[in-house]
């Protein structure tokens, strides 16, 4: 007889992909003849991802090649397990950085282990995929979704509330000015992103103000896959010393790229927890928007942004 070595690492991955199931844990977790927690442990361990999350993200992989292909937007989503074009739109907007009536020009997305959808149906591991830190990745991540959170928080206030006065002298930066007001910190949060890109892609500075807080959700859910997907390109041709040029300053300075990355996300921390605070004093009690918390749920299920306030 002969002694064929099973591959059970193969054995898991095909369980997490197969067909036969919707993607549950415990679907999974039959297939390969296991436990729901040994399962998950075993494959997060070998693989250095969920098994949840993996799937998740094959699925992503194999749509994107699949709208290349001239697949609609409808079956791309169906296929890949979302009961919803809308649904799908919004993580495939996260996952790739813009929306999936834009075609990827490369349809892996970041990966731990390597382990990609390869067309027509297959897996291909890449053995020469850097195992990337992915504390960039998910420093940016959770202020955006965090950021959409609070903006949807803040939607269920009157005019009054968003505009009422809760940190007089408030600043957070000086060139902003005074940030006094829930509406004055929701807006600096959205637009300094906006300024930065702007700078970075050499269009003229965003208009200031806001007309309401549905308008400000709708600019920062287009600012969001932009930033994002220009983080991803800088992390990927290893840019992050690249220098720009802001000509939107008078005299034009020069960045390092990294610290523009860096001066964003220090900011941005500091006006969503001012976003909080305000918000807890309208009476509306929010969340610490902790990102432990938040990667547990990005990790082991489909999240959604008003989750995390």
């Amino acid at each position: 007889m002969t002694n064929v070595r099973r591959d059970r690492l193969r054995e898991l991955l095909d369980a997490v992909l197969a067909e036969s199931h919707d993607g549950s844990l415990t679907d999974m977790a039959g297939d390969a003849f296991a436990s729901p927690f040994h399962f998950s442990r075993v494959l997060s361990r070998e693989a250095g991802e969920s098994p949840v999350a993996m799937r998740r993200r094959v699925l992503l992989e194999r749509a994107a090649w699949q709208l290349k292909e001239g697949s609609s937007v409808t079956d791309a989503a169906w296929a890949a397990g979302y009961d919803s074009a809308e649904g799908f739109s919004r993580a495939y907007s996260r996952a790739f950085g813009h929306p999936p009536s834009r075609p990827a020009e490369r349809h892996w997305l970041p990966a731990p282990n390597g382990i990609h959808f390869h067309p027509p149906i297959s897996l291909w591991v890449d053995a020469h995929e850097r195992s990337e830190n992915p504390l960039v990745e998910q420093l940016v991540r959770h202020d955006l979704d965090d950021t959409a959170a609070l903006l949807s928080r803040a939607a269920a206030l009157d005019e009054a509330a968003l505009h009422e006065v809760r940190l007089p002298g408030a600043v957070v930066l000086a060139w902003d000015g005074p940030e006094e007001t829930l509406a004055g910190v929701l807006h600096h949060l959205v637009r300094a992103k906006e300024t930065w890109l702007a700078s970075i892609d050499g269009r003229d500075t965003p208009r200031e103000g806001m007309r309401d807080v549905a308008e400000l959700a709708e600019r920062h859910e287009a600012v969001a896959g932009a930033w994002l997907a220009m983080v991803r390109d800088l992390e990927g041709r290893g840019a992050w010393n690249d220098r720009l040029i802001d000509a939107l300053c008078d005299p034009p300075e020069s960045f390092v790229m990294s610290s523009v990355v860096a001066h964003v996300l220090t900011y941005s921390a500091h006006r969503r927890q001012l976003a909080r605070h305000m918000l807890r004093a309208a009476g509306h009690p929010v969340g610490h928007g902790d990102p432990i918390m938040w990667l547990r749920r990005h990790r082991n299920e489909e999240t959604t942004g008003d989750e995390l306030a």
